[in-house]
């Protein structure tokens, strides 16, 4: 899937992963922050928390782990992340997910 051209021009984020890894196209207000993340290689996130977390897969999956326990999110389906809880993720090429954080300031625009 390719996404249009308005949305490949919003704000990018500066995330741990260079661009040739993930993209990044955002919308922050002051109550969060919405970001599509296009995932051009594979990527694995090591274990973290952070304050709540909402997303959406758009194309491929998300293999997510909290307490232990992975699940495989596929296109259409959603996932939440409980603030302060750990996990981590595997996602592979292909995908786009659109997650929303509880933070506005998650990360820094580029």
């Amino acid at each position: 899937m390719d996404l249009p051209d308005f949305i490949k021009n919003m704000p990018s984020l500066d995330v741990p992963f260079p661009e040739e890894i993930v993209t990044t196209s955002a919308i922050r207000s002051d109550a969060g922050v919405m970001v599509i993340f296009t995932f051009h290689q594979d990527a694995a996130l090591p274990a973290h928390a952070h304050k709540g977390q909402w997303g959406t897969v758009v194309e491929g999956e998300v293999h997510l782990t909290m307490d232990g326990k992975t699940t495989i999110y596929r296109k259409g389906e959603s996932y939440n992340i409980p603030s302060g809880v750990e996990h981590s993720a595997k996602v592979p090429a292909g995908t786009i997910a659109l997650d929303i954080f509880e933070e506005p300031d998650r990360y820094p625009l580029k």
